[in-house]
């Protein structure tokens, strides 16, 4: 399925960025969809936390914001906005 795919991708580009930050925890993400991504923010956030479940970003907030514009060039896409960390010694 296509949106399986646009999560794996989304969730290889956290995973490179979590990896980039350590030993800092992240803490949640923001992701914006396309008017024209053909997934509504419930769906999308149920196929995120089946993807995460189990893994060390299952512990991740979600953000979703969705995009009307269907003239927008990222109308297609699903946008990973941001993510926030939390420094090493903030979990302590």
């Amino acid at each position: 399925m296509h949106e399986f795919s646009l999560i794996k991708d989304l969730l290889n580009r956290i995973h490179l960025l979590v990896a980039e930050q350590r030993p800092n925890r992240a803490q949640s993400v923001t992701v914006e969809l396309g008017a024209l991504s053909h997934i509504s923010a419930d769906h999308f956030r149920e196929h995120f936390e089946q993807a995460v479940a189990g893994t060390d970003l299952e512990h991740l907030e979600l953000q979703v914001e969705c995009n009307t514009d269907m003239q927008s060039p990222t109308a297609q896409d699903i946008i990973l906005k941001s993510m926030d960390f939390s420094t090493a010694s903030d979990a302590e």
